[in-house]
């Protein structure tokens, strides 16, 4: 049954596979005024038919659980014309799932160690439109996004600017001219917007663009 939405309450469904942290998460909210959770799902498959019959305003999902994962899910709600906010709140901060829960369309990515007031004001964020990302994380999210943006040709070359090579080691290693290896580099060196070859082996080392040379 379809529960009737006020103006002044935020509903929110919480998606965790764990009951406790289910539990846990229920009883802190309904202490807040302006927030309501109208129901907690252990599965991506049961949220589905919770967004369905409650209408949430918001999701508090985790991203592993059994079966339809997080990401799943924030891809399985995306064409809904009426798909609630989602804020992943998640034991773990690797960052290939925050990238990718991002791009599937959660507006916000915090840790369950986040202190509680964090958690509502991340709520009330999305809620209203905005993205709550902890800075650390959006620094972080910014050099895969970079990475994302570097072609595999790239990448390749850029892993051998770190080794030392020249561009005409280069072009003999790849099979391609000394001058095409100049136009990836140069490309390259826009990309990560540094303003050179020495400046771009420093960054593809430090965002973990490339593996260290042994």
């Amino acid at each position: 049954m379809v529960t009737t939405k006020t103006v002044s309450t935020i509903r929110i469904l919480v998606v965790d596979d764990h009951p406790v942290v289910r539990a846990g998460l229920a009883s802190m909210l309904s202490t807040i005024s302006g927030l309501a959770v109208c129901g907690a799902a252990s599965t991506g498959e049961e949220a589905l038919q919770l967004i369905d019959d409650e209408q949430p305003d918001v999701l508090l999902l985790d991203l592993r659980m059994p079966g339809m994962t997080g990401i799943e899910l924030l891809k399985a709600i995306r064409g809904k014309p009426s798909a609630p906010k989602a804020l992943v709140l998640t034991s773990y901060e690797s960052d290939e799932e925050i990238y990718r829960a991002i791009e599937a369309g959660a507006q916000g990515y915090l840790l369950k160690s986040t202190p509680q007031a964090e958690i509502v004001s991340a709520i009330q964020s999305v809620y209203s439109g905005r993205h709550h990302i902890p800075p650390r994380i959006a620094a972080r999210l910014a050099e895969r996004m970079v990475r994302s943006a570097l072609t595999q040709r790239e990448l390749e070359i850029l892993e051998m600017v770190v080794r030392g090579l020249t561009n005409k080691q280069i072009g003999h290693a790849l099979r391609i001219s000394e001058n095409t290896a100049r136009n990836h580099i140069n490309s390259i060196i826009r990309k990560l917007d540094v303003s050179g070859r020495t400046e771009a082996a420093t960054a593809a080392i430090q965002q973990g663009l490339v593996r260290m040379p042994d």
